[in-house]
Protein backbone atom coordinates (compact mmCIF):
# COMPACT_ATOMS: atom_id res chain seq x y z
CA UNK A 1 0.00 0.00 0.00
CA UNK A 2 1.07 3.55 -0.70
CA UNK A 3 -0.38 6.73 0.56
CA UNK A 4 0.57 10.52 0.16
CA UNK A 5 0.01 13.13 2.86
CA UNK A 6 -1.09 16.35 1.97
CA UNK A 7 -2.26 19.71 3.75
CA UNK A 8 -1.93 23.50 4.14
CA UNK A 9 2.09 24.42 4.53
CA UNK A 10 2.32 24.43 8.82
CA UNK A 11 -0.78 22.54 9.14
CA UNK A 12 1.09 19.49 10.88
CA UNK A 13 1.79 17.12 7.66
CA UNK A 14 4.61 15.48 8.96
CA UNK A 15 4.14 15.04 13.14
CA UNK A 16 1.10 13.91 11.58
CA UNK A 17 2.58 11.30 9.48
CA UNK A 18 5.40 10.18 11.62
CA UNK A 19 2.77 8.93 13.98
CA UNK A 20 0.48 7.29 11.45
CA UNK A 21 3.67 5.76 10.56
CA UNK A 22 4.25 4.63 13.92
CA UNK A 23 0.96 3.27 14.38
CA UNK A 24 1.01 1.21 10.90
CA UNK A 25 4.69 -0.35 12.46
CA UNK A 26 2.58 -1.15 15.72
CA UNK A 27 -0.12 -2.94 13.94
CA UNK A 28 2.78 -5.02 12.62
CA UNK A 29 3.73 -3.55 9.27
CA UNK A 30 6.89 -3.14 7.36
CA UNK A 31 6.94 0.79 7.04
CA UNK A 32 8.78 3.18 4.70
CA UNK A 33 8.71 6.73 5.15
CA UNK A 34 9.79 9.28 2.29
CA UNK A 35 9.86 13.03 2.79
CA UNK A 36 8.74 14.78 -0.06
CA UNK A 37 10.28 18.20 0.88
CA UNK A 38 13.81 19.93 -0.34
CA UNK A 39 13.98 21.06 3.66
CA UNK A 40 13.83 17.07 4.45
CA UNK A 41 12.44 17.39 7.88
CA UNK A 42 9.85 15.52 7.47
CA UNK A 43 11.34 12.12 9.28
CA UNK A 44 13.15 14.25 12.53
CA UNK A 45 10.47 13.26 14.93
CA UNK A 46 11.64 9.39 13.61
CA UNK A 47 15.27 9.61 13.25
CA UNK A 48 15.58 12.66 15.89
CA UNK A 49 18.09 14.43 13.18
CA UNK A 50 17.90 15.82 9.70
CA UNK A 51 19.13 12.42 7.21
CA UNK A 52 21.37 12.73 4.60
CA UNK A 53 19.01 13.05 1.08
CA UNK A 54 18.87 11.26 -1.59
CA UNK A 55 19.57 13.97 -4.44
CA UNK A 56 22.80 14.87 -1.97
CA UNK A 57 23.82 11.13 -2.08
CA UNK A 58 23.32 10.91 -6.29
CA UNK A 59 25.16 14.26 -6.52
CA UNK A 60 27.93 12.15 -4.46
CA UNK A 61 27.76 9.71 -7.09
CA UNK A 62 27.68 11.42 -10.30
CA UNK A 63 24.37 10.25 -10.11
CA UNK A 64 25.31 6.42 -11.17
CA UNK A 65 22.67 4.47 -9.38
CA UNK A 66 24.37 1.56 -10.01
CA UNK A 67 26.94 3.10 -6.70
CA UNK A 68 24.46 3.21 -4.34
CA UNK A 69 23.65 0.55 -1.59
CA UNK A 70 20.08 0.81 0.24
CA UNK A 71 22.01 1.74 3.86
CA UNK A 72 23.28 5.19 1.88
CA UNK A 73 19.53 6.19 1.97
CA UNK A 74 17.70 4.43 4.12
CA UNK A 75 17.58 5.02 7.50
CA UNK A 76 15.97 3.30 10.51
CA UNK A 77 13.47 5.51 12.75
CA UNK A 78 11.56 4.84 15.80
CA UNK A 79 9.34 1.79 16.29
CA UNK A 80 11.56 0.44 13.27
CA UNK A 81 10.34 2.66 10.36
CA UNK A 82 12.44 3.13 7.97
CA UNK A 83 13.27 6.89 6.56
CA UNK A 84 14.09 8.36 3.28
CA UNK A 85 14.63 11.91 2.36
CA UNK A 86 14.28 12.63 -0.91
CA UNK A 87 15.72 16.49 -0.72
CA UNK A 88 15.07 18.97 -3.44
CA UNK A 89 16.73 21.53 -5.47
CA UNK A 90 18.26 24.80 -3.82
CA UNK A 91 15.16 27.72 -3.02
CA UNK A 92 13.96 28.74 -6.10
CA UNK A 93 15.54 26.37 -8.39
CA UNK A 94 15.07 23.09 -9.55
CA UNK A 95 11.46 21.26 -9.45
CA UNK A 96 10.78 19.14 -6.17
CA UNK A 97 8.36 16.91 -8.48
CA UNK A 98 11.54 15.98 -10.80
CA UNK A 99 13.51 15.05 -7.37
CA UNK A 100 10.81 12.79 -6.30
CA UNK A 101 10.71 10.88 -9.89
CA UNK A 102 14.46 10.24 -9.13
CA UNK A 103 13.51 8.95 -5.70
CA UNK A 104 11.05 6.64 -6.75
CA UNK A 105 13.11 5.26 -9.59
CA UNK A 106 16.26 4.56 -7.10
CA UNK A 107 14.07 2.79 -4.23
CA UNK A 108 13.11 0.75 -7.46
CA UNK A 109 16.52 0.19 -8.13
CA UNK A 110 17.26 -1.13 -5.15
CA UNK A 111 13.68 -3.01 -4.76
CA UNK A 112 12.86 -1.24 -2.02
CA UNK A 113 9.32 -0.85 -2.46
CA UNK A 114 8.79 -4.66 -2.81
CA UNK A 115 10.55 -5.50 0.89
CA UNK A 116 7.38 -2.75 2.73
CA UNK A 117 3.86 -3.21 3.82
CA UNK A 118 3.33 0.34 3.77
CA UNK A 119 5.18 3.32 1.96
CA UNK A 120 3.65 6.90 3.03
CA UNK A 121 4.72 9.92 0.91
CA UNK A 122 4.78 12.94 3.27
CA UNK A 123 4.96 16.07 0.56
CA UNK A 124 4.98 19.85 1.08
CA UNK A 125 2.92 22.21 0.23
CA UNK A 126 -0.68 23.11 -0.54
CA UNK A 127 -1.75 24.42 -3.39
CA UNK A 128 -0.85 21.20 -5.58
CA UNK A 129 1.13 22.02 -8.98
CA UNK A 130 2.08 19.03 -11.49
CA UNK A 131 5.38 18.59 -9.50
CA UNK A 132 4.08 18.89 -5.82
CA UNK A 133 1.39 16.35 -7.43
CA UNK A 134 4.02 13.89 -8.30
CA UNK A 135 3.55 11.53 -5.83
CA UNK A 136 -0.55 11.02 -6.28
CA UNK A 137 1.37 9.03 -9.10
CA UNK A 138 2.55 6.45 -7.32
CA UNK A 139 -0.61 6.48 -4.40
CA UNK A 140 -3.78 4.29 -3.39
CA UNK A 141 -4.67 6.55 -0.77
CA UNK A 142 -4.45 10.22 -0.17
CA UNK A 143 -5.07 12.21 3.28
CA UNK A 144 -5.29 15.12 3.73
CA UNK A 145 -4.34 16.71 6.78
CA UNK A 146 -6.14 20.28 7.82
CA UNK A 147 -8.06 21.55 10.94
CA UNK A 148 -11.21 23.70 11.49
CA UNK A 149 -10.10 26.90 10.05
CA UNK A 150 -10.85 28.57 6.31
CA UNK A 151 -7.32 28.75 4.76
CA UNK A 152 -6.64 25.20 5.17
CA UNK A 153 -9.99 24.11 4.01
CA UNK A 154 -9.61 26.09 1.37
CA UNK A 155 -6.16 24.46 0.47
CA UNK A 156 -7.69 20.93 0.62
CA UNK A 157 -9.95 21.42 -1.32
CA UNK A 158 -7.56 22.31 -4.20
CA UNK A 159 -5.62 18.91 -2.91
CA UNK A 160 -9.23 17.01 -3.42
CA UNK A 161 -9.44 18.50 -7.40
CA UNK A 162 -5.67 17.20 -7.94
CA UNK A 163 -6.75 13.82 -6.35
CA UNK A 164 -9.99 14.09 -8.89
CA UNK A 165 -7.28 14.75 -11.80
CA UNK A 166 -4.99 12.05 -11.00
CA UNK A 167 -7.71 9.08 -10.40
CA UNK A 168 -8.30 9.72 -13.94
CA UNK A 169 -5.44 7.49 -15.16
CA UNK A 170 -4.47 5.99 -11.73
CA UNK A 171 -5.90 4.00 -9.05
CA UNK A 172 -6.10 6.79 -6.81
CA UNK A 173 -8.64 7.47 -3.63
CA UNK A 174 -9.06 10.34 -1.09
CA UNK A 175 -9.22 8.25 1.72
CA UNK A 176 -10.73 11.15 3.88
CA UNK A 177 -9.61 14.42 5.98
CA UNK A 178 -7.64 14.15 9.39
CA UNK A 179 -8.22 17.29 11.58
CA UNK A 180 -5.18 18.10 13.46
CA UNK A 181 -5.09 20.01 16.60
CA UNK A 182 -8.74 21.65 16.52
CA UNK A 183 -11.19 22.17 19.42
CA UNK A 184 -14.21 22.33 16.57
CA UNK A 185 -15.25 20.49 13.56
CA UNK A 186 -17.87 22.81 12.41
CA UNK A 187 -16.34 24.36 9.44
CA UNK A 188 -15.21 20.90 8.67
CA UNK A 189 -18.82 19.80 8.68
CA UNK A 190 -20.09 22.84 6.70
CA UNK A 191 -17.05 21.96 4.26
CA UNK A 192 -17.76 18.26 3.92
CA UNK A 193 -21.34 19.07 3.18
CA UNK A 194 -20.54 20.30 -0.41
CA UNK A 195 -17.62 18.16 -1.03
CA UNK A 196 -18.55 14.74 0.76
CA UNK A 197 -15.50 12.78 1.63
CA UNK A 198 -14.45 10.78 4.57
CA UNK A 199 -13.82 12.59 8.00
CA UNK A 200 -10.90 10.14 9.20
CA UNK A 201 -10.07 11.12 12.91
CA UNK A 202 -10.41 14.78 14.08
CA UNK A 203 -7.37 15.50 16.59
CA UNK A 204 -7.86 17.35 19.91
CA UNK A 205 -6.04 21.00 20.66
CA UNK A 206 -3.18 19.21 22.04
CA UNK A 207 -0.39 21.18 23.06
CA UNK A 208 1.82 17.46 23.30
CA UNK A 209 1.46 16.93 19.48
CA UNK A 210 3.14 20.43 18.76
CA UNK A 211 5.69 20.19 21.43
CA UNK A 212 6.56 16.33 20.03
CA UNK A 213 7.65 18.11 16.37
CA UNK A 214 10.41 20.23 18.77
CA UNK A 215 10.99 17.73 20.80
CA UNK A 216 12.32 15.52 17.38
CA UNK A 217 10.01 12.69 18.98
CA UNK A 218 6.90 11.21 18.44
CA UNK A 219 3.70 10.92 20.67
CA UNK A 220 4.56 7.03 20.90
CA UNK A 221 7.95 7.49 22.31
CA UNK A 222 6.71 10.06 24.27
CA UNK A 223 4.43 8.13 25.69
CA UNK A 224 6.49 5.80 26.55
CA UNK A 225 8.25 8.34 29.72
CA UNK A 226 4.57 9.59 30.19
CA UNK A 227 1.47 7.24 29.72
CA UNK A 228 -0.54 10.00 29.71
CA UNK A 229 -0.20 10.53 26.14
CA UNK A 230 -1.56 6.85 25.10
CA UNK A 231 -5.27 8.44 24.56
CA UNK A 232 -3.31 10.54 21.79
CA UNK A 233 -2.01 7.66 20.31
CA UNK A 234 -5.03 6.11 20.13
CA UNK A 235 -6.06 8.84 17.17
CA UNK A 236 -3.30 7.65 15.18
CA UNK A 237 -4.12 3.76 15.61
CA UNK A 238 -7.69 4.40 14.65
CA UNK A 239 -6.43 5.98 11.82
CA UNK A 240 -3.55 3.39 10.75
CA UNK A 241 -6.58 0.58 11.60
CA UNK A 242 -9.31 2.50 8.84
CA UNK A 243 -6.23 2.73 6.21
CA UNK A 244 -5.50 -1.31 6.99
CA UNK A 245 -9.12 -2.09 6.38
CA UNK A 246 -8.44 -0.89 2.68
CA UNK A 247 -11.24 1.46 2.40
CA UNK A 248 -13.00 2.69 -0.50
CA UNK A 249 -12.27 6.22 -0.29
CA UNK A 250 -14.00 8.59 -2.82
CA UNK A 251 -12.93 10.26 -5.93
CA UNK A 252 -13.78 13.58 -4.70
CA UNK A 253 -15.85 16.53 -6.90
CA UNK A 254 -14.18 19.96 -5.59
CA UNK A 255 -16.19 23.02 -4.93
CA UNK A 256 -15.36 26.19 -7.35
CA UNK A 257 -13.05 28.39 -6.04
CA UNK A 258 -15.17 31.23 -5.48
CA UNK A 259 -18.10 29.42 -4.34
CA UNK A 260 -16.33 27.62 -1.52
CA UNK A 261 -14.81 31.16 -0.37
CA UNK A 262 -18.41 32.08 -0.22
CA UNK A 263 -19.38 29.28 1.68
CA UNK A 264 -16.84 29.21 4.28
CA UNK A 265 -16.50 33.29 4.82
CA UNK A 266 -19.84 33.68 4.91
CA UNK A 267 -20.46 29.78 7.99
CA UNK A 268 -17.25 31.30 9.61
CA UNK A 269 -18.82 35.41 9.79
CA UNK A 270 -22.31 34.49 10.49
CA UNK A 271 -22.02 31.22 12.62
CA UNK A 272 -25.62 29.51 13.19
CA UNK A 273 -26.90 30.83 15.92
CA UNK A 274 -27.77 27.87 18.56
CA UNK A 275 -31.56 27.64 19.15
CA UNK A 276 -33.21 29.77 21.75
CA UNK A 277 -35.21 28.02 24.97
CA UNK A 278 -38.20 29.36 25.52
CA UNK A 279 -39.50 30.32 29.20
CA UNK A 280 -41.85 27.44 29.52
CA UNK A 281 -39.14 24.71 28.23
CA UNK A 282 -36.62 26.27 30.94
CA UNK A 283 -39.05 25.73 33.34
CA UNK A 284 -40.24 22.27 32.28
CA UNK A 285 -36.36 21.05 32.70
CA UNK A 286 -36.16 22.78 36.02
CA UNK A 287 -39.37 20.92 37.09
CA UNK A 288 -37.48 17.57 35.75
Amino acid sequence: MKLSVYGKGGIGKSTTSCNISVALAKRGKKVLQIGCDPKHDSTFTLTGFLIPTIIDTLQEKDFHYEDIWPEDVIYKGYAGVDCVEAGGPPAGAGCGGYVVGETVKLLKELNAFDEYDVILFDVLGDVVCGGFAAPLNYSDYCMIVTDNGFDALFAANRIAASVREKARTHPLRLAGLIGNRTSKRDLIEKYIEAVPMPVLEVLPLIEDIRVSRVKGKTLFEMAEQDPSLNYVCDFYLNIADQVLALPEGVVPSEAQDRELFTLLSDYYLNPPKAASVSVEEELDLMMV
